[in-house]
């Protein structure tokens, strides 16, 4: 089964780090992702710009609004992601506390859906 792993980290946290700790944890990260994606666990992963780049999109009563940054007032924002295979939630688990960023925000572990068996109810 698939799981996304939601990456938020706390701007104050991060910014506190130590640009050469920063690249120290950053390294051993994608050595890691390297690992699992050897290993056929890892199917994608992906950093995301700063939330202050965002656009949040919306259509509230038929009048579309597009709003600078992230939609929630949050402490944890949104810094990436990764897409992984594992046999059940409680190991998708155990490969999200592997990241270092979870000592400066969280993972939110995420069952994928299975998107075509939506596809095949729907008829599209």
């Amino acid at each position: 089964m698939q799981y996304l792993l939601l990456v938020y980290t706390d701007p104050e946290l991060m910014a506190a780090l130590p640009p050469s700790e920063y690249d120290r944890l950053m390294h051993g990260c994608i050595t890691h992702a390297d690992e699992l994606r050897a290993g056929g666990c890892l199917l994608g992963s992906q950093q995301l710009e700063a939330p202050a780049t965002a656009r949040t999109v919306r259509v509230r009563e038929g009048a579309a609004r597009v709003t600078d940054g992230p939609f929630a007032e949050t402490k944890e924002l949104l810094a990436g992601f990764n897409l992984i295979e594992a046999d059940s939630l409680d190991d998708a688990v155990r490969i999200a506390h592997e990241f270092p960023w979870i000592r400066y925000g969280s993972i939110e572990v995420r069952p994928v859906r299975d998107f075509e068996a939506v596809r095949r109810r729907v008829g599209a």
